[in-house]
């Protein structure tokens, strides 16, 4: 009876686990550039440990399906050790199927590099939404709201904005440290990112995730040319926003996770299309301008 009883309450347990995981999450940790990377059980067990931190915690307010789980990546690429401190950069990964699609579409893909923190054999993952405890679990408790942020303005508008609140309240917390301060240069770390999401002056940018994506993308499947006019609009939202003030941070990480996808899209467009399409692209993003120009490159 005892044996029954414990194999229940283990299958409980179980269940209560499957049924809190938000995320499909892959986690890694690479210390290849470290020279003295002697100590890799440390990041076999910070790997795990973080693995366990994502998964074994409920995060969205929703009761996500197993199919309906978020999809994404961080990888951490450490590049300098001083005894338990550690510096690097982390690659930043999130990605969402397409409606009645097989492609799944990548809605943020951006490097992180300014990634610092301190581990040493043993270090609990520590979390606490209103304090600061540990550097590495603030890191990817921002990472892990950001990505339930987007992904759900990337479903309803302005879905994600009590999760871009959650991510202001995390650099609030850690504002005096690498990659969270305001006076960094570039205007790309983790504050800057939060500021163009919650900053109302840039509130299209929210409107773009939901057009390109729930309007567009997800219909094109069954009515591509529709679909295709909604995403043409959606890119004149970001145009908008680029006119209020070129070269924000947020705009960067969506026209370099985006652009491919752009590109393959409109070769299918009209020719009106291809044009407004090409004009928008190259005025906001003149880095890659001569890229779009394979939009008139016939499809295969």
């Amino acid at each position: 009876m005892k044996r029954i009883f414990g194999l229940i309450v283990v299958m409980l347990m179980t269940l209560g686990t499957m049924k809190a995981q938000d995320f499909q999450c892959s986690i890694s940790v690479n210390s290849t550039q470290i020279s003295n990377t002697g100590n890799q059980q440390r990041f076999n067990e910070l790997r795990q440990k973080l693995y366990t931190f994502v998964h074994d915690r409920k995060w969205c307010q929703y009761n996500l399906k197993q199919n309906e789980r978020i999809e994404c990546s961080i990888t951490i690429n450490l590049t300098k050790a001083s005894g338990d401190e550690y510096e690097g950069t982390a690659t930043i990964v999130l990605q969402r199927p397409v409606y009645k699609a097989s492609y799944k579409t990548t809605l943020m893909s951006f490097q992180d590099k300014k990634v610092k923190f301190r581990y040493a054999d043993g270090d609990p993952m520590e979390y606490d939404e209103n304090s600061n405890l540990s550097e590495i679990t603030s890191l990817i408790a921002y990472y892990l709201n950001l990505f339930i942020a987007v992904e759900l303005d990337s479903f309803s508008p302005n879905g994600g904005s009590p999760y871009f609140s959650k991510c202001q309240n995390i650099v609030n917390q850690n504002l005096k440290d690498v990659g969270w301060n305001v006076a960094e240069s570039g205007q790309n770390n983790r504050y800057w990112i939060t500021e163009n999401f919650t900053n109302g002056t840039y509130s299209k940018i929210h409107e773009f995730y939901y057009q390109y994506h729930r309007l567009g993308l997800d219909v094109m499947n069954e009515t591509p040319d529709a679909g295709r006019a909604v995403i043409l609009e959606s890119l004149k939202l970001l145009q908008q926003v680029n006119a209020q003030k070129s070269n924000l941070a947020v705009v960067r990480i969506i026209l370099n996770t985006k652009k491919d996808e752009i590109i393959n899209i409109f070769k299918e467009g009209m020719p009106s299309e291809k044009t407004q399409v090409i004009n928008i692209m190259k005025q906001i993003d003149p880095t890659n301008s001569s890229a779009y120009d394979a939009i008139n490159t016939a499809s295969k």
